[in-house]
């Protein structure tokens, strides 16, 4: 009785969210304290104090009919100029309100984008490994996804020579993910050059645009002195798309925006049908509470020294045990090789051990799985015996 399209969807469900619903169960049976689940990327830290008070203050203060009336599809504007202001203070940019529509969180954002650029039967091109939800949004279209293969030998960074070859006159956009869901890499300044470089002279070689989206819930949560490019400065065409979730902890209140530079190619057209884009969806405009919160705490961020806390210790004790695992700058999660290469038969394993994460052939990477470290020390630290045991299973040794 569902269509087709959905039918497709229904049977590949997230497998994220199974893991996720598969922990509550265990959690009822064993105890939350002896489940170490690290399948979903639920922030950990405290909302910080500036965001609760800012909802009490504008209850409290503004006219409720305005607090929560209807507003332009594209967003408060005084919203929009404050994060303007705040990104050109920040990255010596030059945007105005008018670059900028409020969604409801970046995946929001990337879908009303991609319905605003994208024609059937085109392409967009991802690097494994992905965000899995990237497949859904642009299948979504009636689009082909082309991934670019993992990059083993160099720690998951782009593969600039494939992503070349890829490229012909059906592709019309690129998404990247820096800090990277699920490597927790960043891309380097280099790393965008490069991409930039491909993109520039693949546009001038088929005449024609080539986007480049850089998905951004993550540019915050960074560690070890490293720092994120701000994508925009290095490439004409690009669309960023950005969440609130992780910076102010926050997800579930689905905030974001999607930002359109002046540079980009027929941008004023572009804007408006990403606005047109918001309405037609049936999400017409980001919630208007948390918009005027946003406004008051543009330049709050959470505590990441938790996350950092977190990283260190489990990095180091997985490597300890034996584990291959590539070391996280950003984001919060670990990447980690199945030692037998089986990343589902590792999940499977792993639970027999109440250990929970996620396997990344999801993420279109064979071999590997995901472990999101955003919950508490003490769970992180009650589940190195839970990983001991199983290191122990595959005949790993301890270092």
């Amino acid at each position: 009785m569902i269509s087709d399209k959905m039918k497709k969807l229904v049977e590949n469900n997230s497998v994220i969210r199974e893991m996720f619903e598969e922990g509550r169960i265990l959690k009822e049976k064993y105890g939350e304290e002896n489940v170490f689940d690290f399948s979903l990327g639920n922030p950990s830290v405290d909302v910080p104090k500036e965001v609760n008070d800012a909802i009490y203050s504008i209850l409290k203060e503004e006219e409720q009919n305005l607090v929560h009336g209807y507003m332009s599809n594209e967003g408060y504007k005084d919203v929009r100029e404050s994060i303007s202001n705040s990104l050109n203070k920040r990255f010596g940019t030059s945007f105005s309100y008018n670059n900028f529509i409020m969604t409801s969180g970046a995946a929001s954002a990337l879908n009303i984008t991609l319905k605003s650029i994208l024609n059937k039967d085109e392409e967009v091109i991802v690097f494994a490994p992905y965000f899995s939800e990237y497949k859904c949004y642009i299948e979504n279209y009636d689009v082909k996804v082309v991934e670019i293969s993992p990059n083993f030998e160099n720690d998951f960074i782009p593969n600039i020579e494939e992503l070349e070859k890829k490229i012909n006159k059906a592709t019309r956009a690129v998404i990247i993910n820096t800090p990277n869901n699920p490597t927790g890499i960043v891309y380097s300044k280099d790393v965008i050059c490069d991409i930039s470089k491909v993109l520039s002279k693949k546009e001038k070689e088929l005449g024609r645009e080539i986007f480049l989206i850089s998905d951004e819930p993550y540019r915050e949560l960074v560690y070890d002195g490293k720092e994120v490019p701000f994508i925009s400065k290095y490439y004409k065409n690009t669309i960023i798309c950005y969440s609130y979730s992780k910076t102010l902890s926050i997800p579930g209140e689905r905030i974001g925006y999607v930002l359109v530079p002046d540079e980009v190619d027929d941008s004023k057209n572009l804007i408006q049908a990403i606005t047109i884009a918001n309405r037609v969806s049936g999400i017409v405009n980001a919630p208007s509470l948390i918009q005027k919160v946003i406004s008051k705490c543009v330049d709050i961020k959470c505590d990441v020294s938790s996350y950092d806390k977190n990283r260190r210790y489990l990095y180091d004790n997985l490597v300890r045990l034996g584990f291959e695992c590539v070391k996280p700058e950003g984001a919060f999660y670990i990447f980690v090789k199945a030692p037998l290469g089986d990343d589902k038969e590792f999940c499977i394993r792993a639970k027999k051990y109440n250990l929970l994460f996620v396997p990344a052939t999801s993420f279109g990477c064979k071999g590997y799985v995901r472990i999101a470290y955003c919950t508490k020390f003490e769970t992180i630290k009650n589940s190195i015996n839970s990983f001991s045991k199983l290191a122990k299973e595959y005949n790993l040794q301890e270092k």
